[in-house]
């Protein structure tokens, strides 16, 4: 098999969810976008139906194609409809729009003309991401109410979930503004905390939270917490074997005498960083050389360290995850 294979457990999906939803106490939003971080929207929706209270997506295509594959839960767009056709199709098929500025609430007004619209409405708290400002957050409210959406929700999201002093801020800025939203819409869901300010204290959890990286076993850097564990395993094929010939492994001189190499059928077209942490020397694009023996045509595990691996190249899980995920074939065990 030529192609990067992700043996996926759902399993540990399910485990890892339970293990936050516990931690945290309240209804879980699981969050699958970026097609659940590389794992399988689909199949990770469906394998969370009776843990999740419901799930968040990035785009209105996700969300969309969730409803294809028979996904019925309430299903929120983080992303806000950029065009009216989006708006429609986020309103034609009872997906939740984030409302984050007046353009976005018009937007969804003037698209979704015709369905019932439901919305939450994002704070703007600090990360300057998305949201309305906490001051504008009581007209946006009225100019919901007048165009008769039905806000059914708001959240904020923490940018340093790790620093204490940041995170206070924001939670005493969301505060501020959820007491207005759910004084036009008392129903409005409240939800301030991701993975990391679930871990951070139950004070910020509100009435939901959402989590992403957990669910894939995988804690945001600076925070301890339950024994979630990786649910992907990643194979790559042996696609060729023998002894070391002149100077070079992979793109590189050797940095010493090899006895033996060979080669996995996986590189930096893949979605794995071109320098480090693979085999030796710098990784092809479709293949990667390795110091030792293998035969041909063995799958062999790679990437047993994603953390690390991540840490190694300055960047997070997050990343690599949907950079080594997104071109494999999935399995589901």
């Amino acid at each position: 098999m030529q192609e990067v294979r992700a043996y996926i457990s759902l399993e540990q999906i399910v485990r890892n969810a339970h293990l936050v939803q516990n931690r945290a106490g309240v209804p879980l939003i699981a969050v699958i976008k970026d097609d659940a971080y590389g794992h399988g929207a689909a199949e990770v929706a469906h394998a969370l139906q009776k843990t999740a209270a419901m799930y968040a997506v990035a785009t209105v295509r996700e969300g969309v194609a969730l409803r294809m594959a028979g996904v019925t839960k309430e299903i929120l767009v983080l992303t806000p409809a950029l065009s009216r056709e989006e708006a429609l199709f986020c309103a034609a098929h009872g997906l939740i729009f984030t409302l984050s500025s007046p353009a976005s609430l018009r937007v969804a007004a003037e698209g979704g003309a015709g369905y019932a619209i439901r919305a939450h409405i994002a704070v703007n708290t600090g990360m300057n991401r998305y949201g309305f400002r906490p001051n504008a957050v009581e007209a946006a409210c009225r100019e919901a109410k007048k165009r008769g959406m039905e806000v059914v929700g708001a959240y904020s999201h923490f940018y340093a979930a790790e620093n204490e002093t940041a995170r206070e801020e924001q939670y005493a800025l969301f505060c501020r503004a959820a007491e207005t939203i759910v004084h036009r819409f008392p129903s409005a869901m409240l939800h301030l905390s991701a993975t990391g300010g679930i871990l951070a204290g139950s004070r910020y959890n509100f009435d939901a939270v959402r989590s992403g990286i957990a669910l894939y076993g995988y804690l945001p850097q600076g925070f301890e917490g339950p024994p979630v564990r990786p649910a992907a395993k990643l194979y790559a094929a042996v696609a060729h074997r023998g002894k070391a010939l002149g100077g070079g492994a992979g793109y590189l001189r050797a940095e010493k005498k090899y006895q033996g190499l060979y080669t996995l059928r996986m590189g930096y077209g893949d979605g794995y960083f071109r320098a480090g942490g693979m085999g030796v020397g710098n990784l092809c694009m479709d293949a990667c050389v390795r110091e030792g023996d293998a035969p041909f045509g063995r799958e062999m595990r790679i990437l047993r360290d994603i953390s690390a691996y991540a840490k190694m190249h300055g960047t997070t899980p997050y990343e690599v995850l949907v950079r080594v995920l997104k071109g494999a074939d999935k399995y589901y065990v």
